[in-house]
C-alpha cells in the first residue's frame, strides 16, 4: 500500500486518467473528489464489499436452480426409461 501526505487542494493521479483531490479536512474526516472517466466505476469499499456479497448469493442461487433443473430432468428421463 502506498501511504501519501496531502493538504487540502492537493491531488493525486492514478494511471494518468483518475485524479483524487482532497477538498476540505475536519478533524478525522477528509472529504475527496474524484475525477475519472465515466467507464470507471467508484464505490465506498462497504459498498463494494456489499456488492460482492450480493453477487456471491446471487451466483449460488443460479449454481442451485441450475442443478435441481438438470437433476429433475434427469429424474425425468429415469422415469422415461422405466415405463
Amino acid at each position: 500500500m502506498l501511504a501519501l501526505s496531502r493538504k487540502k487542494g492537493e491531488s493525486l493521479i492514478i494511471n494518468n486518467n483518475i485524479e483524487v483531490m482532497i477538498l476540505e479536512t475536519h478533524g478525522d474526516q477528509v472529504k475527496i473528489g474524484i475525477s475519472a472517466p465515466k467507464e470507471v466505476p467508484i464505490y465506498r469499499k462497504e459498498v463494494y464489499l456489499q456488492i460482492q456479497k450480493e453477487n456471491e448469493e446471487a451466483g449460488v442461487t443460479d449454481r442451485l436452480a441450475e442443478i435441481n433443473s438438470l437433476l429433475s430432468g434427469r429424474k425425468k428421463a429415469d422415469d422415461q426409461k422405466k415405463n
